[in-house]
Order: structure tokens, then C-alpha cells, then sequence
């Protein structure tokens, strides 16, 4: 009885070896890089490193972008207040009529021309003479 379990141990253990080498040999199939899933496995994390490389760069320029909009739109709202309070100053004056801009003291010259004629026929003509 007991030369009957030592063989069944022995049968036991053979057999687990013999799975753990099929198993060893498959895993080591599964895991090469040119043909088997680690090639898979190798491209995606580089594919993941890229992708966190862009992820950072964009959250980067979008953080540039807010701050920039951040102050453009305090500006804006800057100049919106200033305009109320122009807006409303402006109700607070008395209505008044439009005068003519005020003229000056002293006359303006008028341009100096050129002496010469501006057109052909007012060249040939003798002074004093009509057409």
C-alpha cells in the first residue's frame, strides 16, 4: 500500500513538472517582443508614455491660456465699470445745444500751388486771353 501512494507521489510530481515546463515554455512564447503579446505590451507603453508627454504639454498651454483670459477679462470688466460711471455722468449733465466749433483768430493761409499749369490748355493760352 504504501509502494502504491510513493508511486502515485512520484506520477504527481512528474506530471506538475512536465506542466510547468509546457507552461514555462508558453509564458516565454507569450512574452517575446517581436512576436508575442510583450511586443504588444512594449509599443502601448510607449504609446502611454507619448500620450503623457502631450497630456502635460496641453495642460501646460491651457493653464497659459486661462491666466492670459483670466486678466483680459478683468481688464475688460475694468473698462466696463469705467464706462458706467462715463454713462452715467454724462445723464448728470445739463442738456446743452451743440455749438459751432469756435473759430479761429488768426486766418490759415491757403496751400502754395506750383506755378506752373495744370492743364495743356490753359498753357497755350495767352495770359488775359478767354477760350
Amino acid at each position: 500500500m504504501e509502494m502504491i501512494a510513493d508511486i502515485l507521489l512520484v506520477a504527481g510530481a512528474i506530471g506538475a513538472g512536465v506542466y510547468c515546463f509546457v507552461l514555462a515554455r508558453r509564458l516565454n512564447h507569450f512574452n517575446d517582443l517581436e512576436t508575442g503579446m510583450g511586443g504588444a505590451v512594449a509599443v502601448l507603453s510607449a504609446q502611454v508614455d507619448d500620450l503623457t508627454r502631450t497630456l502635460q504639454a496641453a495642460r501646460q498651454t491651457a493653464d497659459g491660456s486661462t491666466r492670459s483670459l483670466i486678466s483680459v477679462t478683468e481688464r475688460a470688466e475694468d473698462v466696463a465699470r469705467r464706462l458706467e460711471l462715463l454713462v452715467a455722468a454724462m445723464h448728470d449733465l445739463p442738456n446743452q445745444e451743440v455749438s459751432a466749433p469756435p473759430h479761429r483768430k488768426t486766418p490759415v493761409s491757403p496751400p502754395t500751388a506750383d506755378p506752373g499749369p495744370v492743364f495743356k490748355r490753359h498753357h497755350d493760352l495767352a495770359p488775359g486771353a478767354t477760350p
